[in-house]
């Protein structure tokens, strides 16, 4: 809820799991970890942050959908995220070890990169403004109230690809409604001839984009992970 007192300076804080993450986490234990490989997955919208004549190139959703999947992917027990986002700068630094260990052979072999079994593809597919808009205000006497609301939502779609043969093993597809919500209060009153007196409060309550997009890719995984064992391509542990 909001507040109608500003708020004052806060030092930086860890972010706080969300609703969902619960229940990617409450999923059975596996009988092993897949090593999964993210080379993307990323807004495919092409949409930006609407503004009143104003020319704006600020995205109107998270451009770090990547990281975000591979956070709930390394906090999951079913997967194992191997790195390929940032793939070149990897071999960049394999190069410069096996440059080191050609002048001093002590050092030992360079292990070979892990190798995924399953590659996560998809992305943010739409982004919808303005589903749903409604309010509801009231005054009398010069004391009112109003209340109004948004709705967005935004659509996430997840699919499991084989490494081997290319087929798709699974594809899941997860939704997010984004509320926005102000609430307003004020009066006014003639004091005296020609002297008016006027108040107003509110307050507005926005959920962030990030933590909405978080919310639809752990609930993807979750989707994805739970089908996954109805169908018998992976396995939980045994009792």
């Amino acid at each position: 809820m909001g507040n109608l007192i500003p708020p004052s300076k806060q030092s930086a804080v860890t972010l706080e799991p969300t609703d969902v993450f619960s229940d990617l986490k409450s999923l059975p234990k596996p009988a092993g970890s897949i090593p999964v490989s993210v080379y993307s997955f990323r807004d495919q919208t092409g949409q930006y942050k609407p503004q009143t004549n104003v020319s704006s190139f600020s995205t109107a959703v998270t451009q770090g959908a990547n990281s975000i999947l591979v956070q709930a992917l390394h906090e999951s027990d079913w997967f194992t995220p191997v790195e390929r986002e940032g793939l070149q700068n990897i071999l960049t630094e394999r190069k410069i070890i096996r440059a080191a260990q050609a002048t001093n052979p002590s050092q030992g072999e360079l292990p070979p990169l892990t190798t995924a079994k399953i590659i996560l593809e998809g992305g943010i597919i739409s982004y919808d403004t303005n589903v749903k808009t409604g309010g509801l205000g009231m005054e009398y006497f010069g004391i009112g109230a109003s209340e109004l609301y948004r709705e967005d939502a935004i659509s996430i779609y997840l699919r499991a690809v084989d490494v081997r043969t290319g087929q798709v093993l699974l594809s899941v597809a997860t939704s997010k409604k984004v509320l926005s919500q102000e609430m307003r209060a004020g009066f006014f009153r003639y004091v005296s001839y020609k002297r008016l007196a006027e108040a107003e409060a509110g307050f507005s309550d926005n959920e962030p984009m990030s933590i909405c997009v978080t919310q639809a890719i752990e609930k993807a995984l979750t989707d994805l992970i739970t089908k996954g064992i109805d169908r018998g391509l992976w396995a939980k542990k045994q009792a």
